[in-house]
């Protein structure tokens, strides 16, 4: 397994040409008020990283991403007329739902595994995965707020996310959870309504996670701005193929056009 280590604290050379764009745009020029955002789509690792010295196993399973949210976002994004905006890179090289000086930014060990290719990592590696990756992901998200705040077009923060059906050797028995924290909640507890309102769902207030100051993403583009927002999560054995995806990209349509009509957003 390869390792490679990169210290030149600009992001310049981070990323080679054989890499994705670290930010990753669907329907950019949706109409509705939803923005959709995808912090773990992606579980890219940057050609000059390496393989992190993990197997493709390890990186493919939930420690690397989330698993079904990039396709289940995109479905989403077309049924809402909705952005969809994800990043390509695992949250392994760097968690785009954590500050960049939280130690969980970039992780050393993730549910039992060790990631050899973060360990004794500086200060300008690090600097070199948030220029490259992390700040232009958020950067384009908040052109996207503010875009929509000059032009006076409401935006309403949906952060989509996916959880392991067990942790730990403990079940999660929840199909879906909202979790929602400060601020503007009254859209996530509408969005909670409707789920629960459906037939024979499980669903999770705050559950499998509880939203507090370790999360990035909702805190700093929308309960900082006053939005109205919601954080969704999805059970990965629930969206792991197509068929899964497309069911849940209905479900939630619906949930959400509906919690919407009962906003004033």
């Amino acid at each position: 397994m390869k390792i490679v280590q990169q210290h030149m604290g600009t992001g310049e050379n981070m990323l080679g040409t054989d890499d994705p764009d670290p930010v990753l745009l669907h329907n950019a020029a949706g109409r509705s008020a939803f923005l959709l955002t995808g912090d773990h789509a992606g579980n890219h690792v940057p050609a000059r990283l390496g393989d992190l010295g993990l197997p493709r196993t390890e990186r493919d399973r939930h420690i690397g991403w989330d698993i079904g949210i990039g396709p289940l976002g995109r479905m989403l994004a077309d049924r809402l007329d909705a952005p969809f905006v994800s990043q390509a890179y695992s949250r392994l090289v760097i968690d785009c739902n954590r500050d960049p000086a939280s130690p969980e930014a970039v992780p050393v060990i993730s549910d039992g595994t060790v990631i050899p290719g973060n360990e004794g990592m500086d200060q300008e590696g690090l600097a070199d995965r948030v220029a490259a990756i992390h700040a232009p992901y958020h950067d384009a998200i908040a052109r996207m707020v503010a875009a929509r705040a000059a032009a006076a077009r409401p935006a309403l923060f949906i952060a989509l996310h996916s959880f392991t059906p067990a942790l730990g050797g403990v079940r999660r028995p929840w199909d879906v959870g909202v979790l929602h924290w400060t601020g503007d909640r009254r859209f996530a507890l509408a969005l909670l309504a409707q789920l629960r309102a459906v037939p024979g769902l499980c669903v999770g207030d705050n559950q499998p996670y509880r939203m507090d100051a370790t999360d990035y993403s909702v805190p700093r583009h929308a309960i900082a701005a006053g939005l109205p927002y919601a954080e969704i999560e999805l059970r990965q054995d629930l969206i792991s193929d197509r068929a899964g995806q497309v069911k849940w990209s209905g479900q939630l349509a619906i949930a959400l056009r509906n919690a919407l009509d009962r906003q004033d957003v």
